[in-house]
């Protein structure tokens, strides 16, 4: 039957991702179990899938990952998205309406700035864009 592997595979799928998003945080579990209040030996246990995660514990890991549940249970992001990115819309949705306004102000100035960059080079020609690459 399926039903014994669903048990296996479960805490496997959250230990895994508990791992990964340890990992993408350069934290150790010894820093991560600290940080829950359980024993790092019980965190490697979650990990490798031979405890499962007590909803407790999963809630206490979100919450010091600042993600909600819907976050920690998709797979994995597009490939075009990095966690570069994602650091930075989680910071950029932290902002008040303003000082979001004035990011969006920002990047749209740097697009079109970088836009002319690009077409004064491509219009100056070769020798200019060479002498370019070189500064």
């Amino acid at each position: 039957m399926n039903l014994g592997r669903s048990k296996i595979k479960q805490p496997l799928l959250v230990g895994d991702r508990i791992r990964t998003l340890r990992k993408d945080r350069n934290l150790t579990q010894a820093e991560l179990a600290t940080s829950i209040g359980i024993q790092q030996s019980d965190l490697c246990r979650m990990e490798n899938g031979e405890y499962k995660v007590s909803l407790e514990t999963l809630f206490k890991i979100l919450s010091i990952f600042q993600i909600n549940i819907a976050e920690f249970f998709h797979e994995e992001a597009p490939p075009s998205i990095s966690e570069k990115d994602v650091d930075f819309l989680r910071e950029f949705q932290k902002l008040d309406f303003k000082a979001q306004r004035e990011v969006w102000d920002f990047v749209r100035f740097k697009r079109l700035d970088g836009d002319a960059d690009e077409t004064e080079s491509q219009s100056a020609g070769p020798e200019h864009r060479d002498r370019e690459q070189k500064e």
